[in-house]
């Protein structure tokens, strides 16, 4: 590693494509077939994934913008600055756009459940969207771990 803004790209990389995969593939399967109570694990699960988009967004925006401060107007020829890009946008879209209404949907379904109400299916097809879209972001955070490097 030659200086800090290097050390600090590594570090966002591990953290966000790290903490992405714990959370999303780990830690909220774990929660679900640990806890009895599923509206529970989904809340817990849903503050998890809350946390993660802010990191998310911290990391998104400091790798763009240290590979911008780094490469200048080379940056955007490289494959690592816009698959960092497209996950970036991919958690502005979750978090600001998907969750919003997965939150609406689970207030209107109050005092139920909203897996036993009315937009039981409404919810379940945002919910599919969403993972989705998360999947998306793992694989990328895959790419974004293999070209790291690439200059």
């Amino acid at each position: 590693m030659k200086n800090l803004p290097d050390a600090l790209a590594r570090i966002a990389v591990t953290l966000w494509v790290g903490g992405i995969w714990a959370i999303g593939y780990i830690t909220a399967p774990v929660l679900f077939s640990s806890l009895a109570d599923k509206q529970l694990a989904g809340n817990l699960a849903g503050h998890m994934f809350t946390v993660m988009a802010y990191v998310s967004m911290v990391c998104g925006f400091y790798l763009i913008i240290q590979r911008l401060a780094a490469f200048g107007s080379s940056a955007p020829k490289q494959a690592f600055f816009w698959v960092a890009l497209v996950m970036l946008l991919l958690t502005l879209g979750g978090h600001f756009g998907i969750q919003p209404i997965m939150e609406n949907l689970k207030e209107r379904a109050m005092p139920q459940a909203v897996m036993e109400s009315i937009f039981r299916d409404r919810f379940a097809r945002w919910h599919g969207i969403s993972s989705i879209v998360y999947l998306v972001q793992s694989l990328l955070g895959l790419v974004l771990i293999l070209k790291q490097n690439s200059r």
